[in-house]
């Protein structure tokens, strides 16, 4: 994909009204791009941007998971502005809770968001950019998608299913002009840590209080992280820009440490289990 120099680029990016989405929001409308944002509430998105030029700004209040109301988006944003060069599948939220914690309920409901939610966003702008032979889908994942911690496992379990999504799609579309980009962000100062985007079990259960003194620790947390939102949403920028960029891009020193022990812990688990992996072959075809 050759990412528009000639000409504003159109972005399509979800969860766009706190945090990175917010960022990013901001920065694409400050250096003139065209920006279709979705959002669960267009007037928090407005009154967020200040006094940012809106003018190429097109919002949609929309449930993600209404596969039909994000194919009016799409539909609109071309329409709209001729074009469709980035996605950023961007919207979600945190859960603190022990696996044991987690509702069916909770459980839908993040999956609802962090993979239903960003497959209708894909199975709508996929078209679009096969049809151009052009484009680059940015899927906003977490450093909890390449390793875990207690009492993310809800959370994880979404990043995680993600990343395989998204695996698997930059290997179906490499021949289609199409870039597919997964970012892991470590923490960043954004709302993720406060009650407002952080969901924590209705019941909890004896025997967890390493994961509520964790929990208490992490809504502690914000005001302290490492990671600048503002100069994240600069980062996506410049993947999309390059076009050159992994498809796993870490953000953050933090996530890049978490990354290398996660890599380290995977390696050593895969060779001792290596002995007993490879007595279950069929011996004579193991042979040949």
């Amino acid at each position: 994909m050759t990412y528009p120099t000639d000409k504003p680029a159109t972005w399509f990016v979800t969860g766009a009204s706190r945090g990175l989405g917010l960022e990013l929001a901001k920065q694409l409308l400050e250096r003139g791009d065209k920006l279709a944002a979705t959002t669960r509430s267009a007037q928090r998105l407005i009154g967020s941007l200040g006094e940012t030029d809106t003018s190429r700004l097109l919002t949609f209040e929309l449930d993600l998971t209404d596969e039909a109301a994000v194919a009016r988006a799409v539909t609109e944003t071309v329409e709209r502005f001729g074009s469709l060069d980035v996605v950023v599948n961007n919207a979600g939220y945190g859960f603190l809770a022990a696996v044991e914690e987690v509702s069916d309920v909770q459980a839908r409901e993040m999956f609802d968001v962090q993979i239903f939610g960003a497959w209708n966003v894909l199975r709508q702008t996929l078209p679009v950019m096969r049809r151009a032979r052009s484009g680059h889908i940015i899927n906003v994942s977490s450093i909890l998608g390449l390793t875990a911690f207690p009492g993310w496992g809800l959370y994880s379990a979404g990043k995680y299913a993600l990343e395989g999504l998204t695996s698997s799609l930059a290997l179906e579309v490499a021949d289609l002009g199409i870039d597919v980009t997964l970012i892991e962000p470590g923490y960043m100062q954004t709302d993720f840590l406060r009650p407002v985007s952080l969901g924590l079990p209705t019941t909890t259960v004896e025997g967890y209080a390493a994961i509520r003194e964790m929990t208490d620790a992490h809504l502690a947390m914000p005001g302290t992280q490492l990671g600048d939102p503002a100069k994240a949403a600069a980062a996506i920028i410049s993947v999309a820009e390059s076009g050159t960029a992994p498809l796993h891009q870490l953000l953050g020193s933090d996530s890049y440490a978490l990354a290398g022990g996660a890599v380290e812990a995977l390696r050593n688990d895969i060779e001792a289990g290596r002995k007993l992996a490879e007595t279950t072959d069929i011996a004579e075809l193991a042979q040949r």
